[in-house]
């Protein structure tokens, strides 16, 4: 069995095309990309990758480099499992979750790009072959956007072929966000999927207001309403609403998800692979959630995300994010009949354009 020689990390700063405002991250002009390619002692190679919202990357880029490189050099990579959890262990004082999900996801994506390939199988099939088609939405960071630029913004998403859009709220008013909603339903109609993320930004006597008030929109789930640690609270929402309620995102440990699936009552979950451990990480939180009889859907990443949610038998929808990760890979992700079509390359499906991405800021 081959066995990892070197592993080779990249951080890349990517524009954004404009300003884009959510109600808790502030303004976005650009995104971080950490790459990490994994090459074996037969030659072969496979890219994983992560990012963030504009911070952090540099310690991601340093624990791939410092910590998880000189642990997994030498090692054999017939186990994903192990080296997972191995990683898990090694980093475990200092990172629980965190920047050491990022890291871990970036380097696991690169291994089972590397077994998709040994395989000579495509994610979708690696996930659990259920389908290579998936449910997608369109989430805009849009909070800043005047009410025209939204309904256009929303116009645009109808046009490319989604049947499911997705606005952030979290206006100073309530009235505001409101209004918003019910511009934005009407102009949908009543068939497209209609979400809202409030990207934790209420409490939960908020939220619950909110929820009441956003009743006759139809809403297939209210996103993130209050902090993620705070399980309890998305019971208490339900609890008083019935609204139907999607987080987990910013959850990154099994551990994490576990305490959602037991105290929060949601309708749906967003594990992202980019940091809750990667594609290992992702298919574990999936087992739990198919365990609850919770839809597991995606957050970002579509051009990955697509083969792991079409996978699972009862998948929900994947998120197709703002930052376009996949405007700088080989095959921009592909939208049939409203759903996203996952690759059938061995490996991943996600080939990243070097050149393009050597075009912007690299450090």
């Amino acid at each position: 069995m081959p066995t990892i020689v070197s592993i080779t990390a990249r951080r890349f700063q990517v524009p954004l095309k404009e300003v884009l405002v959510d109600a808790k991250h502030g303004d976005h002009t650009h995104f971080e990309l950490i790459t990490a390619t994994v090459v074996l002692s037969d030659g072969r190679e496979g890219t994983g990758y992560t990012y963030t919202g504009g911070k952090g990357g540099w310690a991601v880029l340093a624990m791939i480099e410092h910590d998880f490189t000189p642990f997994l050099i030498g090692k054999e990579v017939n186990d994903i499992d192990a080296l997972y959890d191995g990683m898990l262990w090694h980093i475990h004082y200092v990172g629980r979750g965190g920047i050491a999900g990022f890291a871990i996801s970036a380097i696991d994506i690169a291994l089972w790009d590397l077994h998709g390939k040994m395989l000579g199988q495509p994610l979708w099939k690696m996930a659990g072959g259920a389908a290579k088609k998936a449910k997608a939405y369109c989430g805009g960071i849009d909070l800043n956007f005047p009410l025209p630029k939204l309904l256009d913004s929303v116009r645009g998403y109808l046009d490319r072929g989604f049947n499911g859009v997705k606005i952030k709220i979290g206006q100073p008013e309530l009235r505001d966000d409101i209004e918003r909603i019910e511009a934005i339903r009407k102009l949908i109609g009543p068939d497209v999927a209609f979400m809202v993320d409030a990207n934790y930004s209420m409490e939960v006597d908020q939220a619950i207001e909110a929820s009441h008030a956003f009743k006759p929109y139809d809403l297939l789930w209210f996103e993130e309403p209050i902090i993620p640690d705070n399980y309890a609270g998305y019971g208490q929402i339900v609890d008083a609403t019935d609204m139907p309620l999607a987080m987990g995102e910013n959850l990154h440990t099994l551990e994490e998800f576990e305490l959602a699936f037991e105290y929060s009552k949601l309708s749906f979950i967003q594990p992202d692979a980019s940091n809750c451990g990667g594609i290992t990480g992702w298919l574990r939180v999936a087992e739990l959630a198919a365990a609850h009889n919770i839809p597991v859907c995606s957050h970002g990443m579509q051009e990955l995300h697509v083969g792991l949610v079409a996978g699972q038998p009862d998948s929900g929808w994947i998120e197709v994010h703002s930052f376009p990760i996949d405007e700088y890979t080989t095959r921009p992700l592909i939208v049939e009949d409203n759903l996203a079509v996952a690759s059938d390359e061995p490996g991943t499906g996600v080939s990243f354009n070097w050149e393009k991405l050597a075009r912007v800021h690299q450090n």
